[in-house]
């Protein structure tokens, strides 16, 4: 190709070889997105006060409804703890009253098998009034710590509380009678320390039920 051959370069052409931006070319600042009508560049959204404040009442709600509740298992923790003391106290002394009622039951053998022949006698009368006045002052020890006797005889037979040694056939009373006590029961404070050991009726009449209530008349 000869010198006259070649294509004639433009002053654009040139600056462009050199380097140099065109004249004519766009700016970045031109290049960038144009804002949206009505916005001003660098403007944000604004946020809606009635969203935000809907959105801040919630959480307080919410909060309020967290702290009511671990208030409420708070209460509920303390009365338990308030009746397992209670019920501490109140038992505390079942284990040695269970251990201290056979002494009970050898005072009331001793005195249903003193002789009745020979209460006119001085000594053994005495001895007899001795071991009353024990069994009483017993008792009474008894019911300051809220134990109470359970002695059942003629009474309806109660598996919650009576312990069916044995059945006597009586058809005079009704079936489940309890017609023998060969041990008293003890109940402290409500609950059952010893079940009564007794002995019940049988072939009798069925005794009659009350309103909701069965009747259990088997040993």
């Amino acid at each position: 190709m000869t010198q006259t051959d070649r294509p004639i370069m433009t002053d654009e052409d040139a600056a462009i070889q050199n380097g140099a931006a065109p004249q004519n070319a766009a700016s970045p600042a031109d290049a960038g997105v144009s804002a949206a009508p009505g916005m001003s560049s660098g403007m944000s959204v604004e946020s809606d006060p009635a969203a935000d404040l809907a959105k801040a009442q919630a959480e307080i709600a919410d909060l309020k409804n967290q702290v009511l509740r671990a208030l409420a298992d708070t209460e509920n923790l303390r009365r338990r703890f308030e009746r397992e003391k209670e019920d501490a106290i109140k038992y505390a002394s079942g284990k040695f009253a269970r251990d201290i009622l056979s002494v009970a039951d050898n005072m009331r053998r001793a005195l249903e098998s003193a002789p009745k022949e020979g209460a006119g006698d001085e000594t053994l009368k005495n001895l007899i009034t001795g071991v009353e006045a024990t069994e009483r002052e017993l008792l009474n020890v008894f019911e300051r710590y809220g134990i109470a006797r359970i002695d059942p005889k003629g009474q309806r037979f109660d598996p919650t509380l009576h312990q069916a040694m044995f059945e006597i056939e009586d058809a005079s009373v009704a079936a489940g009678t309890v017609l023998q006590v060969m041990a008293a029961g003890y109940v402290q404070h409500g609950r059952l320390l010893r079940a009564a050991m007794v002995g019940v009726s049988k072939g009798g009449p069925q005794p009659e039920a009350q309103p909701g209530q069965t009747v259990n008349t088997k040993v």
